[in-house]
């Protein structure tokens, strides 16, 4: 029988329990897949502690690759055998899982299953950020916060092979320089500086014409005090907590600045938006232009030690569990 990661009650890193788990056949549209890898992903946590409820109990994990074991009836898209990823249905801390197949997208034989399961939400959310959310243009300035981190990674690369000049705010020295070799042009220690005063310092007063946060609380406000008038703040994470009491008003007096909460599914809610969104995410991965760093590796059934490390900031990248 295979075994998963199962949420009883939701709670910290420990209610995690790795439980044995019936897989039954797939049925009609639904196929049956054999992880070999999953990413772990800050929304896991938000599931995990109830922030964002689910129905319990519930299997956590909203990315994996791997292998088709077996197709249920109408399934055209992928066939036994096929590496496939995805990214969005909850339930892929399992060793096996089923899932509708039109939510599976097929690898490129240069891709392999860790590299996979390490990029396919936070690559296709950098997709979304910033090619449809509000699309960058090659001369612009960005503020990344969290730039060290999967999804930080990624954007600094896409950004940077876009031609836009890239700042960054990392917690450590040591993330500052890996933020700088994945093409952050002006990483930011926000332990020893201030990020506000160092974008006005590095832009010369001007500002900046977005600001990408996924830190949310801790950064919200201040975030938008980098931005240029009719600026905007794509608020598309909260690590430090949820942002509260937010006027409205304040947008007007700082600027008349945009925000904006995009949310993945929203943006590959169609089979064409998928494998649209896909697509831009393997060709610029299989061109080199973005390389996907792997920072750690937890088995799957060690899922509450991966927690742990991401809650207490000591992960870098992306992180994968191991099947």
């Amino acid at each position: 029988m295979p075994n998963a990661i199962q949420v009883n009650q939701t709670g910290g890193p420990d209610v995690l329990r790795w439980v044995p788990v019936d897989v039954a056949d797939p049925g009609p549209g639904q196929v049956r897949l054999r992880h070999h890898a999953v990413g772990l992903n800050y929304i896991d946590v938000y599931h995990r502690t109830g922030l964002y409820p689910q129905p319990l109990p519930f299997i956590p994990g909203v990315e994996g690759a791997g292998v088709v074991e077996a197709i249920g009836d109408g399934v055209t898209n992928v066939a036994v055998g096929d590496r496939v990823a995805y990214a969005g249905p909850i339930g892929s801390y399992a060793e096996l899982r089923l899932i509708d197949a039109v939510q599976l997208v097929t690898l490129p034989a240069a891709i392999d299953f860790d590299t996979a399961a390490g990029m396919m939400l936070q690559g296709l959310t950098v997709d979304m950020l910033i090619n449809r959310v509000r699309p960058l243009s090659s001369g612009e300035t960005i503020l990344v916060h969290a730039a060290a981190g999967g999804v930080g990674l990624i954007l600094c690369q896409w950004a940077k092979a876009i031609g836009a000049t890239v700042i960054g705010t990392v917690s450590s020295d040591a993330k500052a320089e890996l933020a700088r070799a994945h093409g952050c042009d002006h990483p930011i220690v926000t332990s020893r500086d201030d990020f506000v005063t160092e974008v006005l310092r590095i832009t010369d007063g001007r500002k900046l014409p977005v600001v990408y946060d996924s830190v949310g609380k801790d950064s919200f406000v201040r975030s938008l005090d980098c931005l240029a008038r009719r600026g905007m703040l794509v608020s598309f994470g909260q690590a430090s907590g949820p942002v509260t009491d937010f006027q409205p008003g304040l947008l007007a007096q700082k600027g008349s600045l945009y925000l904006t909460r995009p949310t993945l599914y929203d943006y590959i809610a169609t089979r064409p938006e998928l494998e649209a969104s896909s697509a831009a995410l393997f060709a610029m991965v299989s061109a080199g232009k973005v390389s996907i760093e792997i920072g750690q590796r937890f088995a799957l059934a060690d899922a509450a030690s991966a927690h742990r490390a991401l809650e207490a900031r000591q992960t870098v990248g992306s992180t994968v569990l191991t099947v």
